[in-house]
């Protein structure tokens, strides 16, 4: 009676041209929903609730299903931070304004502690036994925002299946800001530093258990992400010194990589602070406090802290950090060291990179080399000798036509120092990185590079997160990530060949706009510049 009665409740929920679908886990019946087409299961529970006793604890797996499981909607999302849009200047385009406060917008969907689950997009028909490669998808948001009802995984399994290389899509949640990723020493000497790269963590070991009821390969899974969730690709091959522990083959990262992070001991004021916030700055056991107290107030204490379009821009208490125990040391470090998952990857990013995040410095008006270099130093490079800071400012000049957004001559130069500070955010974060990951992995296993250049906003160029409509609306991108994900190619259809990377005569495939919308280009671009910001971040990692 409760199984006709669930079902019939989650028929409610499904369109007129849907229907219902079903797969066993354990002892449990999960209820999705077909079009046809694709068939999602949505909102499947990977760990146990991380409330009460267990928030700031390890994702506790489910030890076994039972009952039913109605996964015909999205779950709920994980508690988000308030991201405050900048107010622009009238001198900044409409399109500009527009796209950033676009991103700061949470998708309609409940937010709660209760987070923790797990979307799985298969091609209609698909049974046990079809053994489908799996595309795992990491979101992003700057650790901060973001969760798996934001991007279509539906587009991606339905294009797979167009182009015979048929594939599953899972998206998971994990936990965000001081809720996921609260640094400091307590938390690194209890052992609970990037949890919520440990929800992650959960979610593909969730993957290897149950995949295989859904049809697809456990042996067969590339993890995917953009932005902070291609950090977290990196980072998961860098994880334990280099382990995947069998829990993916491949990789693909848009616009992150392995950033020059320190240990969590940098951003003890943050910890302090939310401490402080929620009154138990002075209890015995601070952690013990922190799961006490109202989620509100954590979220309150929280939302005072930095975001990435604040006035600190990439720079954020919420990156991921050397815990000792997930990560072992700076990411850049222990690549350097040779700890790193021997698998193949793609890595790419956008031409514009940092246009979106120096958007949020319009206010401050740096005119004069001295306070470029103030800000830089003061938020990025606190300790850095005064001729390194020197040689940045050579390497990336006030000279608006060298800025981004790139080849705007001296277009857009909202501020005297905007087109320069975007430059070099882009780089940092973003290119060096890239760069440094392919020169150092190229030869060891097969890396592949991308630049895109298309979809580009009107003052801010193909700027941070513009590439994603190519890759999950059916466009080349999505053709070559299906067809890395089930051969760990992306070539093999009619486009032009992408080349492997090779440090020696670096190439990569742009995404470009006109006519010839692929194209082969050296990956030379601000060669020396980037080599230099590669040894910043060695030298004083964030």
């Amino acid at each position: 009676m409760l199984l006709t009665l669930l079902l019939s409740t989650a028929a409610l929920l499904v369109s007129a041209t849907g229907k219902l679908a079903t797969v066993k886990l354990d002892q449990a019946t999960v209820i999705g929903t077909s079009d046809g087409v694709v068939t999602q299961f949505l909102g499947i529970p990977f760990a146990e609730p991380p409330v009460g006793k267990l928030r700031l604890q390890l994702p506790q797996p489910i030890s076994s299903y039972k009952g039913v499981i109605n996964a015909t909607t999205f779950g709920n999302q994980c508690i988000q931070q308030t991201i405050i849009t900048p107010t622009f200047p009238s001198n900044v385009p409409e399109e500009a304004s527009t796209f950033v406060s676009a991103m700061a917008i949470p998708p309609d969907v409940p937010q709660s502690e209760d987070c923790l689950n797990i979307n799985v997009i298969v091609p209609a028909g698909t049974k046990p036994g079809d053994k489908l490669p799996v595309a795992a998808w990491i979101f992003g948001g700057g650790f901060q925002i973001g969760s798996n009802a934001v991007r279509p995984g539906q587009n991606v399994v339905n294009r797979s299946v167009e182009i015979g290389h048929p594939v599953i899509f899972v998206s998971m949640n994990y936990r965000l800001s001081a809720f996921g990723f609260l640094g400091g020493r307590e938390t690194s000497n209890a052992g609970l530093g990037n949890l919520g790269l440990q929800d992650q963590r959960e979610a593909l070991r969730w993957v290897q258990k149950h995949i295989g009821a859904f049809g697809g390969d456990p042996t067969k899974v590339t993890i995917w992400g953009e932005s902070a969730g291609a950090q977290s690709v990196a980072v998961h091959m860098l994880a334990f010194d280099g382990k995947s522990d069998g829990l993916f083959r491949a990789g693909w990262m848009e616009s992150g990589a392995a950033s020059p992070i320190g240990n969590v001991s940098k951003i003890q004021p943050t910890f302090d602070f939310i401490a402080s916030e929620t009154g138990c700055a002075s209890a015995l056991d601070i952690l013990e406090c922190l799961r006490e107290v109202p989620a509100e107030a954590i979220q309150a204490a929280m939302d005072k802290t930095p975001t990435f379009l604040s006035f600190t821009a990439l720079n954020t208490p919420w990156m991921p950090h050397a815990d000792g125990l997930f990560l072992t040391d700076n990411p850049q470090r222990l690549a350097q060291e040779g700890k790193i998952a021997n698998i193949p990857f793609v890595i790419g990013a956008c031409e514009d990179e940092g246009t979106l995040f120096s958007l949020a410095n319009l206010n401050i008006t740096f005119v004069t080399d001295e306070e470029f270099a103030a800000y830089v130093a003061n938020v990025y490079f606190p300790d850095a000798p005064k001729e390194n800071v020197t040689r940045l400012l050579q390497l990336y000049p006030s000279n608006p036509a060298v800025g981004s957004p790139f080849e705007t001559g001296d277009q857009f130069a909202f501020t005297p120092e905007y087109k320069r500070l975007a430059a070099f955010q882009g780089d940092f974060i973003f290119h060096a990185p890239r760069r440094f990951l392919l020169d150092l992995q190229a030869g060891k296993q097969t890396v592949r590079s991308f630049l895109s250049e298309r979809n580009k906003v009107t003052g801010m160029g193909a700027t941070h997160t513009t590439e994603l409509a190519n890759v999950f609306f059916g466009g080349d991108m999505t053709d070559f990530l299906v067809r890395f994900v089930q051969t760990l190619d992306p070539n093999g259809g009619t486009e032009i060949h992408w080349p492997a990377y090779n440090p020696k005569s670096p190439q990569l495939i742009a995404f470009v706009e006109g006519d010839t919308p692929l194209t082969v280009i050296p990956d030379n671009f601000r060669k020396e510049a980037n080599e230099f910001l590669v040894q910043l971040g060695l030298e004083q990692p964030l």
